[in-house]
């Protein structure tokens, strides 16, 4: 046999050595190109790292006072549902910059952003190894600067909070007191009815922008009501029935008005002593959320039309909306009465109380499921205008009246069973 000879030696096998490692290449620094580059991405990057820790630790500092207040109790429950809007947001701007050319869009925001410390030292390393040293030097010189005030700022604050008294423990008092206190006067609060009807509808509307619970809610609904069929509009993949999607989170809020109570539930249960002492309770409540549905949910159709350029669709997207709020509403005091359950106040993750999650998934699911049900008619009438047989003006009373009649016979049957089983429905609101 012959001899066989090895081939020629791979690339990669020249620069191994007999007997020792694979060398490794020469080391780069990304995006810098040239020794003076590289000098100042030795500097740039501690110096990125140092402004993002100075700008951390110095809105800590100024806002250590809110933190500890209701006030910043209540933005620790809302940060979450600025995180989940603000993921629908990247979710819908990932869409539009993955089509063709989409990133290219970004490129003025990127020249802007460049001179924004602390990006202004990473953009200072870009323009370095392009040649612009006096772009290089006054982007440096910017996150210096902003480094400075920040260290500034937060060396401030700390001698504010050690020194300076806390407002919050300071009693307001004086002849002005009373004149200051929410309620005392007049204002929106003169414009409603005489009665429990305006009480409950005042009591309603303050525990909604008081309490952290009723507060995320609202935020959630009005926010991602809005949102999500704008956004689907925007992109030419949405209809004008994506603006029910607004009257179907509002509607939501009428859910387990009870619960919202929490054991305060008893003061409003001392007032109920007939079948109309519950209906007007609940029919106060419903028109608290009314005040604020109503006319948002017009306004998000109005908005979703506008976006599509199809203002034929208006007719239909209000009634189809009209009849969906109703829906929920009259579900949702129906639901209240025959499913309560407790929130705790304590957690901003849980929405019932031990034991009652089952009862909460029962009251909700089965609620949307039963009044999604009942818009049948107004679907059919939908579908009926949709192929020509009828004018879609007539959609928009339909839908009105049936969402009506829907709140009237929910809020009824609601009715008798809160005044009957009031007892039932204090236990079960008190366990949080």
């Amino acid at each position: 046999m012959g001899a066989v000879h090895p081939g020629p030696p791979t690339p990669a096998s020249r620069h191994v050595p007999f007997g020792g490692r694979r060398q490794r290449p020469a080391t780069k620094v990304p995006a810098a190109h040239g020794a003076f580059a590289v000098a100042v991405a030795v500097v740039a990057v501690p110096l990125v790292l140092l402004v993002c820790l100075a700008l951390a630790r110095a809105v800590a500092a100024a806002n250590i006072r809110l933190l500890t207040s209701r006030k910043g109790r209540d933005l620790a429950l809302l940060s979450g549902l600025v995180v989940a809007i603000g993921i629908q947001v990247v979710n819908f701007g990932a869409q539009r910059l993955g089509q063709a050319g989409g990133l290219a869009r970004l490129e003025p925001a990127a020249d802007l952003v460049r001179w924004v410390p602390p990006a202004s030292a990473v953009g200072a390393v870009d323009a370095a190894s392009r040649g612009a040293y006096g772009t290089a030097a006054a982007q440096l010189l910017l996150s210096v600067a902003a480094l400075a005030g920040l260290l500034y700022w937060w060396q401030r604050s700390l001698t504010k909070l050690m020194t300076a008294p806390d407002g919050s423990t300071v009693a307001a008092a004086g002849p002005d007191a009373d004149r200051k206190r929410p309620g005392a006067g007049g204002g929106w609060t003169g414009l409603l009815p005489e009665g429990r009807t305006g009480a409950v509808v005042e009591r309603a509307l303050r525990y909604a922008w008081r309490d952290p619970k009723a507060k995320s809610g609202w935020v959630t609904a009005l926010a991602l009501g809005l949102i999500v069929p704008v956004f689907n509009a925007a992109q030419g993949t949405g209809s004008v029935y994506w603006a029910c999607f607004a009257a179907g989170l509002l509607g939501t809020l009428m859910y387990n008005q009870f619960g919202q109570d929490t054991s305060a539930f008893w003061i409003v249960a001392m007032t109920v002593s007939s079948k109309r002492d519950a209906y007007l309770e609940l029919r106060a409540r419903a028109l608290a959320l009314l005040l604020v549905t109503l006319p948002y949910a017009t306004l998000v159709v109005v908005v979703t039309v506008a976006v599509l350029g199809d203002w034929a669709a208006l007719p239909e997207g209000l009634g189809v909306s009209y009849g969906l709020l109703g829906a929920m509403l009259g579900v949702g005091a129906w639901a209240s009465a025959y499913f309560p359950y407790s929130i705790p106040q304590d957690s901003a993750y849980k929405n019932a109380a031990p034991g009652q999650g089952g009862l909460a998934w029962a009251s909700m699911m089965g609620g949307m499921l039963l009044a999604t049900a009942l818009c049948v008619p107004v679907a059919l009438a939908a579908w009926w205008v949709r192929t020509g047989s009828a004018s879609p003006w007539l959609l928009l009373p339909l839908g009105a009246v049936w969402g009506a009649l829907l709140v009237w016979g929910g809020l009824h049957l609601a009715a008798g069973r809160t005044h009957r089983r009031l007892p039932e429905i204090l236990a079960a609101v008190s366990k949080a």
